[in-house]
């Protein structure tokens, strides 16, 4: 019985594996492109998930999860995958996860190991549905962080020195290396170059990555083109305030770091240490009493 049932299964997961080539030859090649021109990580599982997709695509394209797409494409824009992804093939990957997490939880009750499966389903349904976006948009947010004040910096100098700021930021990402600050920037200087207004090219910018110190720099540059104030000098006061800032933040996360020790200090180094220092001890006095 068990024979005839593996057999089977394993001509429907043929027939399956078949039928899902030929969709991706014909539907899936503009989907496979885009994931070739950029250099954005893509887990796996997604990679793994991706010719799946036409299966589910009348799902994620469907009215009635277009609630979901609005507050899933300012979340690809943040995380820097909003031309990566569109958000009916993100919303499909994650419905293709869940579909994953149950065809673990029927491989479990087959098996007889429920429990196992139960939390490997629950940890990829967990990380791939919510905590990948998430994590991409933070490390994001802290890389522009980061990167911030230095640009500033640049832009005061070639300012003060004559240049305008758009020159001199074209000459700043002619020389910096790619990082998401480097790619937001370049956005916006090609919407300048293309006509669009240097004032909307920052707010696009601000709106579509959402960090804080960006947005607040940039509400600063457009206030002070419109007033009139020295740019130079807002540039300066900028790139100090988004300094101290860093500051602060790497002095918080060191502080931090002695409290989030403690756990694997007492659970995990702290066992092991006594268990090396009093393991012969206790072997010991056991060979003793038994000799005894």
């Amino acid at each position: 019985m068990i024979i005839q049932l593996a057999a089977a299964f394993s001509a429907g997961a043929a027939v399956t594996c078949l039928s899902l080539c030929i969709l991706r030859l014909l539907s899936g090649v503009e989907l496979e492109r885009k994931r070739a021109e950029t250099d954005l990580p893509v887990p796996v599982l997604f990679r793994l998930l991706m010719p799946f997709l036409p299966l589910v695509r009348s799902t994620s394209e469907s009215e009635g999860l277009a609630s979901w797409r609005r507050s899933v494409a300012p979340k690809l824009l943040m995380a820097g995958y909003g031309e990566v992804f569109t958000p009916g093939d993100f919303i499909g990957l994650k419905l293709l996860v869940y579909l994953l997490g149950l065809v673990i939880l029927l491989i479990g009750a087959l098996s007889g190991r429920v429990l196992i499966c139960l939390c490997m389903a629950a940890l990829v349904v967990t990380f791939y549905s919510s905590m990948w976006l998430s994590m991409r948009i933070k490390a994001r947010h802290l890389s522009i962080m980061k990167a911030l004040p230095n640009v500033l910096d640049l832009l005061m100098l070639s300012v003060e020195s004559g240049r305008d700021i758009v020159s001199a930021l074209r000459d700043i990402l002619a020389r910096r290396r790619m990082d998401p600050l480097g790619e937001e920037l370049t956005r916006a200087f090609r919407q300048m170059q293309l006509g669009r207004k240097r004032a909307d090219a920052l707010r696009d910018m601000a709106q579509r990555v959402r960090q804080p110190d960006l947005t607040t720099t940039v509400n600063a540059i457009v206030q002070a083109e419109e007033l009139g104030v020295s740019i130079v000098q807002l540039l300066r006061v900028q790139g100090d305030m988004q300094r101290n800032k860093r500051f602060s933040l790497a002095e918080k996360l060191a502080n931090e770091a002695a409290v989030k020790i403690i756990f694997p200090v007492v659970f995990c180094i702290l066992p092991s240490v006594l268990i090396v220092i009093f393991g012969p001890l206790a072997l010991q006095v056991l060979q003793m009493f038994r000799v005894g």
